[in-house]
């Protein structure tokens, strides 16, 4: 036999009787016929036998397909051996008939050989032409009811595009307005720094020179009275007659010895630091700061908000923990500091004495000495009429607060207190290098009716603080 009749044959038994292409996943009937599984599952539409061969029509009463591999394997080389070749239009891919039918339900293109399969004969199938003229009339009203969409699309495109135009225009306004009113603040800001500058600068030149004055003049005095008294001394050193030569004159020098005090001057400065809405805009980092009962000191008493704590006259009988501060008169918040920025506010009212700050959270809470940033504390204190703190000497006040502020920025080593009630600044610690959890602290110090109260904050207009 001829190598291009070896050839043919192959493609001829590699080829489906049904779709009349190579075999796609073949299987076998129980009458030793082959056809692709998805040929022959068409051709046995119905749900219930017995199903007959299209091939020989003998009938099976089940559906007894048997894989064919070695068919599959010799239909790749076929496929290889002969691509198929292209389809040309108005031929039906499965079949290579003219497209002569169109099947409403599957909306596709049919030959004479798909209309007569079992897989349409339920379907509407109708002449080229006939389904031509249907579908035209509607794709003529999808045309219609397109074209009204691309009006609608138009005109919605520009009105996004003078939309988009809009909101540009608004987005640089405001940014000018932006620029605009912080270039003005700070020009505020420099303006309110030379006043403040300028005061102190006056205040100075006010009291400095009338206290360096009354100094000098007590340095002269000293040097007088210790002339006087090193020549009274050797006067008194001397026989009866040298030590009663010009006596008189002596003694009068004496009696005109009028010591004059220096000038006393108020040791509070009338100037103050105070940066206009600084508070409030520190107020943007405020938190609900509560105390951590387990932290005070026995002594203390505690509202049960845990907003409020003052020193009691008994002591109560509390567990001795590591947590608890004992004897220093203290009491932590519950929140842990490590990151960020943070602001509260509390309420000392006239309390003559009280301690506020921060403390590392593994502090010794047994300690006997000093609360200095050394062992961990940054507390401010406040006797009377003045403030100090570990890190400085005493500073006075003419008008003690009646509620403080604490502001904390981790990062910047930024630990600051004020007046929330004039916004003036009462201390700043120099830049430290945060390390660890740090807590907030509160000691009311000495026994008083007054408690000290956490600030809560209220949400509403302004985002106000109250006691």
């Amino acid at each position: 036999m001829a190598a291009p009749d070896l050839s043919t044959n192959l493609q001829e038994e590699a080829t489906c009787a049904i779709c009349l292409d190579y075999f796609t996943d073949p299987v076998m009937t129980d009458c030793g016929h082959n056809f692709c599984r998805e040929c022959i599952s068409r051709c046995w539409g119905q749900p219930e036998g017995p199903y007959a061969c299209p091939e020989c029509r003998e009938l099976s009463p089940q559906r007894n397909l048997r894989p064919n591999r070695p068919l599959a394997k010799m239909a790749e080389m076929a496929r290889r051996l002969h691509p198929p070749s292209p389809v040309p239009q108005g031929v039906c891919a499965a079949h290579r008939e003219p497209l002569a039918s169109f099947c409403r339900d599957e909306l596709r293109l049919l030959c004479a050989t798909c209309e007569r399969s079992r897989e349409h004969w339920a379907h509407r199938v109708l002449p080229l032409q006939d389904a031509a003229d249907d579908l035209k009339g509607k794709l003529e009203m999808s045309l219609e009811h397109l074209r009204k969409q691309m009006e609608d699309a138009l005109l919605f495109q520009a009105q996004a595009e003078e939309t988009c135009a809009l909101w540009q225009k608004m987005v640089e306004s405001q940014r000018q307005n932006v620029l605009t009113e912080f270039e003005r603040l700070r020009r505020f800001l420099v303006e309110e720094e030379q006043q403040l500058l300028q005061k102190l600068e006056e205040e100075e030149l006010e009291v400095l020179p009338r206290l360096r004055e009354s100094a000098a003049r007590l340095v002269q005095q000293s040097s007088a009275l210790g002339e006087l008294i090193a020549e009274l001394e050797g006067r008194c050193q001397l026989p009866a007659l040298g030590l009663l030569q010009d006596i008189r004159d002596a003694l009068c020098r004496i009696q005109d010895v009028k010591l004059q005090p220096p000038e006393v001057v108020p040791m509070e400065l009338r100037t103050v630091c105070r940066v206009p809405g600084l508070v409030e805009t520190l107020r943007r980092f405020r938190g609900d700061v509560t105390l951590d009962p387990d932290t005070a000191n026995p002594e203390l008493v505690l509202s049960e908000d845990r907003r409020s704590v003052r020193r009691g006259d008994l002591r109560q009988a509390l567990p001795d923990t590591p947590e608890r501060f004992d004897p220093g008169p203290c009491v932590l918040g519950h929140l842990r500091l490590n990151s960020g920025r943070h602001y509260w506010e509390v309420e000392v009212g006239e309390r003559a004495n009280w301690a506020l700050g921060v403390c590392r959270e593994n502090v010794n809470r047994k300690e006997t000495g000093e609360l200095s940033a050394g062992n961990g504390f940054w507390i401010l204190v406040f006797l009377g009429s003045y403030y100090n703190s570990p890190e400085q000497a005493f500073v006075p006040l003419r008008e003690p607060p009646r509620r403080v502020g604490i502001f904390l920025d981790y990062e910047a080593g930024h630990l600051s207190f004020y007046s929330a009630t004039d916004g003036s600044l009462l201390f700043i610690f120099p830049e430290t290098s945060f390390s660890g959890a740090l807590r907030p602290l509160f000691s009311p110090l000495s026994s008083s009716p007054t408690p000290m109260t956490i600030c809560r904050v209220k949400s509403g207009p302004g985002d106000v603080l109250a006691p």
